[in-house]
């Protein structure tokens, strides 16, 4: 299956973000005192996880859209099941083995939310989420 156009830009965007906030996370490690190379293959190990698991959701979803809605509901639920398990074992890995530090590896996980939100802000400011008036 051919890679949509949309998937890998919005893989991209996601991976610009982690980078973004990967590097303040590690700033705020080493400003605090707290930074040791696990943090760094911490921080590798959740972002690798987050643009993954991102990814391979846009998988899902350029390959849902193709099928009957039962089908695709059933393809969705899966895809999240498997999804999460691969995150559990990342945070897993992050919390058995010594050279990764835990928190290094569990916060990079939420960096796509907070990439998406934050790309949305401009997009409200203008009124083009739908649900504000134009020109405000």
């Amino acid at each position: 299956m051919k890679i949509d156009k949309t998937v890998r830009l919005e893989t991209v965007h996601i991976a610009v973000g982690e980078l973004i906030l990967s590097v303040l996370m590690q700033a705020v490690f080493l400003l605090i005192g707290k930074w040791s190379y696990t943090v760094l293959l911490g921080n590798i190990l959740g972002a690798f996880g987050a643009i993954m698991n991102f990814f391979l959701m846009g998988l899902t979803i350029q390959h849902a859209v193709m099928l009957e809605e039962k089908d695709a509901k059933a393809k969705m639920k899966v895809s999240q099941m498997l999804r999460t398990f691969f995150i559990l074992i990342i945070a897993l890995l992050g919390a058995v083995l010594p050279c990764f530090q835990i928190l290094a590896v569990l916060i990079p996980l939420f960096f796509p939310r907070i990439t998406i939100m934050l790309r949305n802000i401009p997009l409200k400011k203008k009124g083009q989420d739908g649900g504000g008036e134009q020109g405000e």
